[in-house]
């Protein structure tokens, strides 16, 4: 099997790129609604360790993902995964991440417009919000891939600025006796609540497709594992604060439980009015990131099986699929379920593929050219 570097993967980004990838990726659309799913399963403030832990344990995989990749470098995943599990194996593979990515990025498309509805334009219709945004990032995937990680550079301190301005303009109205007792959920709540602290966080198995990007891959998988952690401090902090101010009780009943924590946020003195509005605009960068690189691994992924394709052309032929995938769910409580079947797929998925691969990875090994 010709294993040589594919002479699309030239090394045009750093480890640098991909730390700030996986960081960009793991704060999507779930970074809203998961303090909801915690605390569904989870008495008090018990949940910020189902989240302290289910990170370490994504920051493991994450490490292990990466480490299996960067035994490639330039290679694609559909070339990688060839030699390790063989060509048919690895094309139904690849096909079923185009799908996944594909219902990911129609997820990002529909959450924005149900956001945007609740909180602000209450009398446009999801559809004209859900096009639109859907139009900018197919005009981000049109372009390189490059830019595509030049925009996520772009972003990042953005993306960081926000988060903190979320945790810590609230800490003067947290109730900290709400936190009170520990240790009261039973082992089958820590479990459940883990396991969507997990999901959360599977936003590292980007990794597995842009490695073949990065110019010297050494670092890759100790970056990996540490965006991991960053992210799993900032959820941690995230959670403890949504406690502190609404309690457990009232998140349950929250669609979108961060987003009312950045609602409640007040800059002293009054400099605006509606704050929340500027926020909303921080919420849209974190949305369009996860789209962006969701839409882009799902064009990359078709055409690492069907080469004749051109981006353009296929970009053009996914959108309207990805429109109408997004406009399915006709209620909110629909797209609550929608969102649970995938993180059930990802997360099913994610661990056959990571099974697969690593033990091919114990028994072959990884070689960079063949």
């Amino acid at each position: 099997m010709n294993r040589t570097p594919s002479p699309d993967l030239q090394g045009i980004i750093s480890d640098r790129d991909i730390f700030i990838a996986v960081v960009s990726n793991i704060f999507g659309v779930m970074t809203l609604t998961v303090p909801r799913l915690i605390a569904e399963s989870t008495l008090s403030s018990d949940g910020w360790m189902s989240v302290f832990l289910g990170g370490l344990i994504a920051s493991l995989c994450g490490w292990i993902v990466a480490k299996i990749a960067t035994s490639f470098p330039n290679q694609t995943f559909l070339s990688y995964a060839s030699y390790l599990l063989s060509k048919p194996v690895a094309v139904v593979m690849t096909l079923i991440f185009s799908i996944q990515y594909i219902v990911v990025t129609a997820y990002n498309v529909r959450e924005i417009a149900v956001l945007s509805h609740q909180y602000l334009f209450d009398y446009t219709p999801q559809e004209v919000v859900s096009l639109a945004f859907l139009l900018v990032v197919i005009y981000a995937v049109c372009g390189s891939q490059a830019a595509i990680f030049r925009l996520n550079v772009l972003f990042f301190p953005i993306l960081i600025s926000g988060l903190l301005i979320v945790i810590l303009l609230p800490i003067g109205i947290i109730q900290w006796e709400g936190l009170l007792p520990f240790f009261q959920t039973d082992f089958k709540g820590y479990v459940q609540s883990t396991y969507y602290s997990i999901v959360n966080m599977l936003g590292f198995g980007i990794v597995l497709f842009y490695i073949g990007l990065v110019q010297k891959p050494q670092k890759t998988a100790k970056l990996t594992a540490i965006g991991v952690m960053v992210t799993m401090m900032f959820n941690v902090a995230i959670y403890i604060v949504c406690i502190g101010v609404f309690g457990n009780a009232t998140i349950q009943n929250m669609f979108f439980p961060t987003f009312d924590l950045s609602r409640s946020a007040e800059i002293p003195g009054g400099f605006f009015e509606r704050f929340d509005a500027f926020l909303f605009l921080f919420w849209t960068i974190i949305f369009f990131t996860t789209a962006m690189m969701a839409f882009d691994i799902a064009v990359m992924t078709i055409r690492m099986v069907f080469r004749k394709f051109k981006k353009i052309n296929l970009v053009l032929i996914l959108s309207p699929i990805i429109f109408l995938i997004s406009m399915l769910p006709e209620t909110y409580l629909d797209i609550v379920y929608f969102n649970k079947l995938l993180g059930h797929f990802m997360f099913s998925y994610f661990v056959i593929v990571t099974l697969m691969l690593g033990i091919a990875f114990k028994i072959k090994g990884g070689k960079s050219s063949g």
